[in-house]
């Protein structure tokens, strides 16, 4: 077997079992401690919620499982099972150039790929989040969701795809310089435009209404100095009860957006302290932050693939004949995640010491009582898990488990 061959079977048997054994793990651990309320919030938690969100998590890991083998076995399928040589050939006859051809290659496995998530994407919806009372989707909307999502990706992604695939092939060898300049600067231009442009197509946004919430909300942000396009609340009710709040935007058109099912859910005092924590974010530059590490790892992806768009090895030990740019492109986005799955640690590490970092914001300019009243509302009404395995929080989790960041929150 060669050599880069077997390299990759290893990793995907390592990175894939490791996914398994600490999807196994999480469900032990929460079915371990379904029996009894954890005592820090036996007060505000029921039993009957507790088993809930024991059983919640339990049902989506179970589900979980079944799509990391069935996507393993299709990552195989592409790669060593000669999957993309396949699609590559459907185009052979069309007689297009490899500027037109690789963009063809490329949307056609991403549409491929798209069919082939949809039955999941229907069971997530309609029989594990029916079943616990979080769906609010119909089979209407979930098509014209799909129809939507699938037509802004092929408006979207062609002319980006065009363009690196242009550059690859034209801009010599520090084509990959250029690529990076031309993904961050579309990066950016899709953080002015997504409030503005791409949100409204899918929900509503209206304007908060005067009263309390938006006299607390402005204050708040009066005394931070924090300039914002507006207050607006989005009808997340339409697909979801689960609440939630966000920033979003950049420059001028920063945007605050609440979940109608969150104003429903939390006072205007509670509301005030999440903000305060979603705005903690801001004034500690973690939005920055993130931007830098994502553009320099960004960086670094295109440097190792201009590396390894040279090396012959690098395609037929992965089941292509076709030494083109756009089958080293599509060959990287694919087994890329398999290399870096161990990385994953660390970034949720560096997370949740933002969230940290967050949450003594919000104790400072807002209420460390409140918020902690928010975020076991927020517990409760989205069915989370109050009891997640360490090991399993440590590689997965983007937030503190609810236990340690509330005895963090009480401290202040």
């Amino acid at each position: 077997m060669p050599f880069f061959t077997l390299i990759f079977i290893l990793a995907v048997i390592v990175t894939i079992g490791t996914q398994l054994w600490l999807s196994i793990r999480q469900s032990k651990h929460v079915a371990e401690h379904r029996p009894a309320v954890p005592a820090e919030f036996a007060d505000s938690i029921t039993l009957e919620e507790h088993h809930k969100a024991a059983d919640y998590t339990h049902a989506k890991g179970g589900f979980g499982r079944k799509e990391l083998i069935i996507s393993s076995a299709l990552l195989l399928i592409w790669t060593l099972g000669g999957g993309l040589q396949w699609l590559d050939g459907l185009w052979d006859s069309a007689g297009l150039s490899d500027l037109y051809k690789g963009t063809a290659v490329i949307i056609s496995f991403m549409l491929i790929s798209s069919l082939i998530d949809i039955p999941a994407s229907l069971y997530r919806s309609f029989v594990i989040e029916e079943k616990f009372g979080f769906n609010k989707l119909t089979i209407k909307t979930f098509l014209i969701d799909l129809l939507k999502g699938s037509l802004l990706s092929i408006v979207i992604g062609v002319p980006l795809i065009m363009l690196i695939l242009w550059l690859m092939n034209t801009a010599g060898s520090l084509w990959w310089v250029y690529a990076w300049l031309a993904i961050t600067a579309f990066s950016i231009i899709m953080m002015w435009a997504y409030p503005k442009f791409i949100a409204p197509i899918f929900n509503k946004f209206t304007p908060l209404e005067e009263g309390e919430v938006l006299d607390k909300i402005t204050s708040l942000l009066e005394r931070n100095g924090f300039n914002s396009e507006g207050v607006y609340m989005m009808d997340g009710s339409r697909r979801s009860s689960h609440g939630n709040a966000y920033f979003t935007g950049f420059g001028k058109t920063k945007r605050i957006v609440f979940f109608d099912t969150l104003l429903k859910q939390l006072s205007p005092t509670q509301i005030e302290a999440v903000l305060a924590h979603e705005l903690g974010h801001f004034k500690h530059k973690h939005v920055l932050k993130g931007m830098i590490v994502s553009m320099t790892m960004t960086l670094v992806g295109f440097a190792v693939l201009a590396f390894l768009m040279q090396q012959q090895w690098f395609y037929t030990q992965l089941g292509v004949n076709n030494q083109t740019t756009y089958m080293a492109l599509l060959l990287f986005m694919l087994v890329s995640p398999v290399f870096t799955f161990f990385i994953g640690p660390i970034m949720s590490w560096w997370s949740r010491k933002h969230e940290f970092e967050a949450d003594a914001f919000a104790a400072k300019e807002s209420s460390a009582e409140e918020l902690i009243n928010a975020l076991v509302g927020l517990y409760k009404k989205n069915a989370g898990t109050l009891t997640p395995d360490p090991v399993y929080s440590a590689f997965y989790d983007s937030h503190p488990p609810a236990s340690i960041r509330i005895a963090h929150l009480r401290k202040q």
